[in-house]
């Protein structure tokens, strides 16, 4: 009993500190009506520099199709391990996709940008189809999108 007591004091001074520096953060992306199937999207971080930096959330199940979200596919090499654990079903037109995750604050004011790429089977692919840097500034303002986004935001 005492070793698993402070087993649980010591992992949680070492787990605390780190969630303290990370906030729930809302992504939300609302489709147009573009006449066709649902569509696949990566979400994903490009760091100062512009280089990718990881990915937040795939929609789309089917591994076939992430070749068509450009972008996220050619920084990511297609590596399935990028996104264990982050994937949903494709969103269908006029209909909305809305996630939370927990992003570190470091992310915040500090050249981070969001990207989304855009894809839908059948049509033309959409890579960068939203840019939006992680600023306090940004947070809760929709940004228009182009060929399958109306628009995407994040909320923090």
């Amino acid at each position: 009993m005492k070793k698993t007591f402070a087993l649980l004091v010591l992992t949680t001074a070492l787990t605390a500190p780190a969630l303290a520096l990370a906030k729930p953060v809302t992504f939300s992306v609302d489709l147009k009506r573009y006449g066709g199937d649902g569509a696949y999207l990566a979400l994903y971080l490009t760091d100062p520099s512009g280089a990718y930096a990881g990915s937040l959330w795939v929609a789309g199940r089917k591994s076939k199709y992430y070749k068509h979200l450009e972008g996220w596919y050619r920084a990511t090499s297609g590596n399935k391990r990028e996104i264990d654990g982050i994937t949903g079903a494709s969103v269908g037109q006029g209909r909305s996709l809305e996630i939370t995750l927990d992003l570190r604050d470091a992310l915040f004011d500090a050249g981070y940008v969001l990207q989304i790429d855009a894809s839908v089977e059948d049509k033309r692919d959409s890579p960068r189809e939203i840019m939006l840097p992680l600023t306090a500034e940004n947070s809760g303002i929709a940004v228009p999108g182009g060929r399958y986004i109306n628009s995407a935001r994040f909320d923090y």
